[in-house]
């Protein structure tokens, strides 16, 4: 069975549910690890800020490395790292080591999920590698869609320490039994890792996040609040000058002139910036303000993360009938409209109550899932495909990782850093008011700059990039 496809696909299609799972559980459960280890709201919120920030710093370098020194080896590390961040999360008696696991995890999981995409593209070609890649991306949409309903029925069953344990054991289960099996593969030519871009980017997002998160605690004119959005503002000027400069950049700036590009970009990263504090700050709603269960809140977070599974496979049927863009922007304008929708919530809603507006978001979301990515890479050079995924899918993580910090910023101010209500809910009506004015803004904006970089041969017809 060594170097066989389907031990290949069946290791990526594991570990790939695991990281979803880890940081939708992780939503779930803070409530009760607030309770358990008496932390306030700035430190349990970096539970899940920690793993988003390492994981979307550390998404292009760790691919890099992986062409340079192998995916098998560096698909192993990050297992390693994830499971051994995991297992030390699940025993914490702290909140501080807690959130250094949970910062570990991130780096564990991006290099893990940068090596298995490429892993999976080794061992499949043509029309199956077609195969591999859907089934990969229904992974990753039922590890979002089934993530919040697991969590609240290990929460329930075990406590919260098994919603780190879970994803940690599967992930070490694929470390032991199935990555000895994996074929090593390297890219041809590796470049080297852009360290300078990486750790000027690296420490401007966590310096960002930082601020937002601990404003609300320390005063946003605290010195160090002030200091933080100063260094990290500085930081990415570094950043864009080193990246122009170098011969082999973390992020290739030049693509940013492209208007198509830049639109799609766009969409991808308001649509996760919608989704994504909605995964996290919503359970704590439903179980403090509404007063379900863990796993009440879990099942009722799958009417927004359900479509995921299913519409994917309606938007290839859509673009032969109208253009690409045209079902992005509708996709984005979808969350839009679901946000707004969403401010019906309140202390005594009920799951038919906030059904509608989840499954507006969830459609917008299941629709641009694949879409956007493909459209992304079919409006750079075939040279550049790689770079503009790693671009895409980084400006995914920092956009959901960002949006996660401003959004526990609110409410941290609107509820005086105890998510109950009163607060609460005013809180977070104010919040879904204000994604959906950004995600109706991103819908125009997408419309205009990816009709400006649309080529003239689908201005006419209906294609997209990638699909048929």
């Amino acid at each position: 069975m060594r170097n066989h496809p389907a031990v290949v696909l069946v290791a990526v299609l594991l570990s790939t549910l695991a990281l979803p799972v880890s940081l939708t559980g992780a939503s779930v459960a803070l409530p009760e690890v607030g309770r358990d280890l008496d932390a306030g709201l700035a430190a349990v919120q970096w539970v899940v800020n920690g793993y988003n920030a390492t994981f979307a710093s550390f998404m292009l370098a760790t691919g890099a490395l992986a062409d340079l020194f192998g995916r098998r080896r560096v698909y192993a590390v990050g297992l390693a790292l994830f499971a051994g961040g995991g297992l030390l999360a699940s025993a914490a008696q702290d909140i501080v080591l807690l959130d250094l696991a949970r910062a570990l995890s991130g780096v564990g999981a991006a290099a893990a999920a940068t090596s298995a995409s490429a892993l999976l593209a080794g061992a499949f070609h043509g029309r199956a590698r077609a195969r591999a890649f859907s089934v990969f991306g229904t992974t990753i949409g039922a590890g979002l869609a089934f993530g919040p309903s697991i969590a609240g029925l290990l929460i329930e069953a075990f406590g919260w320490r098994a919603v780190f344990a879970a994803p940690a054991l599967v992930a070490a289960l694929v470390l032991v039994v199935l990555v000895p099996l994996l074929p090593e593969s390297r890219q041809p030519g590796a470049g080297r890792v852009d360290w300078p871009g990486t750790v000027t980017f690296t420490a401007a997002l966590l310096l960002l996040i930082f601020g937002f998160v601990q404003g609300p605690d320390y005063g946003w004119s605290a010195p160090v609040i002030v200091a933080a959005f100063v260094a990290a503002v500085a930081l990415l000027v570094a950043f864009v000058r080193v990246e122009r400069r170098s011969a082999q950049p973390m992020f290739d700036l030049s693509l940013l002139a492209n208007p198509r590009f830049v639109g799609i970009c766009l969409a991808a990263a308001v649509i996760v910036a919608v989704l994504v504090p909605l995964l996290v700050y919503l359970p704590s709603y439903l179980t403090t303000v509404v007063g379900v269960s863990p796993g009440r809140a879990g099942a009722t977070l799958i009417l927004l993360t359900a479509p995921t599974l299913v519409l994917p496979l309606l938007t290839g049927v859509l673009t032969r009938l109208v253009q690409a863009t045209t079902v992005t922007v509708v996709s984005v304008a979808l969350v839009a409209v679901g946000a707004a929708w969403a401010t019906v919530l309140g202390p005594h809603a009920s799951t038919g109550t906030l059904a509608g507006p989840l499954l507006t978001i969830g459609g917008g979301v299941g629709l641009s899932i694949g879409l956007l990515d493909a459209i992304a890479i079919g409006s750079v050079p075939p040279a550049r495909a790689a770079t503009g995924a790693g671009m895409i899918n980084t400006a995914r993580l920092a956009s959901e990782t960002v949006a996660i910090a401003v959004v526990g910023a609110v409410l941290a101010s609107t509820t005086g850093g105890r998510l109950a209500d009163p607060g609460f809910t005013g809180g977070l009506r104010t919040v879904l008011w204000v994604m959906a004015g950004l995600a109706l803004a991103a819908a125009v904006a997408t419309a205009l700059l990816a009709r400006r970089g649309l080529p003239r041969a689908e201005a006419a017809g209906s294609a997209y990039p990638g699909g048929s």
